[in-house]
């Protein structure tokens, strides 16, 4: 019985959406976290009589046809980048995006990653680093003596010295933003990769038009509202049920066929 096989897919589907929504749930206060929404499609379909075929010898044609669906199959899982609420921490070296763009960090493999996430705290050497250690571009050094540090919205990073009044510049975030922000590669660590997909970043100074600004003491929360989620996943659930339910049906029917006499 096709039914079976067919409902198979659909408890899988949503097996899937399921996991995908407890995620989002447990990463709701995930600095920079964007939500992830699952994507389905049917499968192939089997002609048990095909459309458009001659019905007769005179060339009627069949106008409808029958065809049976074999089911369903996860299409994409898709990042949702809206922008999530700033929350304020008063932590001087703390940053959030307010608009389009990703910090960029350096991995200890040499290669760029692009964040959200702007805890940011000091190195031994003073270089502005991730919680991770990883240090933020271009590799900004605050000095040992220095006794504010101020970021503008611009990404201009200021520092004040001790025993002086003015400020002095030592040197300017970049952030970069890409043509498929859907299409960066997540790796953990609230830290993204290019792919062939998302296509080449475009860097730039904070504030400039098509990037957001900087945001000095403020981090950027989740974007996922429980609310929703919750009520997806009831949706998720009753419908793993109802497939369920075909599925003991059509054991049933089998059960019938089988005890016939």
């Amino acid at each position: 019985m096709r039914s079976l096989d067919i409902a198979g897919t659909g408890m899988q589907a949503q097996q899937t959406n399921v996991e995908v929504i407890s995620n989002n749930i447990a990463n709701m206060t995930t600095t920079g976290f964007k939500r992830r929404r699952a994507e389905f499609q049917d499968l192939i379909y089997q002609d048990l009589r095909r459309v458009g075929s001659n019905s007769s010898d005179t060339g009627t044609i069949v106008p409808s046809g029958a065809q049976v669906g074999l089911g369903v199959r996860t299409a994409a899982i898709y990042r949702i980048n809206e922008q999530g609420n700033l929350q304020q921490t008063s932590n001087t070296l703390d940053m959030a995006i307010q608009g389009n763009g990703y910090f960029q960090v350096t991995m200890p493999s040499g290669d760029t990653a692009y964040t959200r996430d702007g805890t940011f705290g000091l190195a031994d050497d003073g270089t502005i680093v991730t919680a991770d250690g990883y240090t933020v571009q271009p590799g900004l050094q605050i000095p040992s003596n220095a006794t504010s540090v101020a970021v503008n919205a611009s990404g201009q990073v200021q520092v004040t010295l001790q025993g002086q009044t003015a400020p002095q510049t030592v040197g300017q975030l970049q952030t970069a933003t890409f043509p498929n922000e859907a299409g960066l590669d997540a790796r953990g660590e609230n830290l993204f990769l290019q792919t062939a997909a998302s296509g080449q970043p475009v860097t730039g100074n904070p504030g400039s038009p098509g990037f957001g600004n900087v945001m000095q003491g403020f981090v950027e929360t989740s974007n996922v509202n429980v609310v929703t989620e919750i009520t997806n996943l009831i949706t998720a659930q009753r419908a793993y049920e109802m497939n369920s339910r075909v599925i003991t049906t059509s054991n049933e029917m089998l059960s019938t066929l089988t005890n016939l006499r």
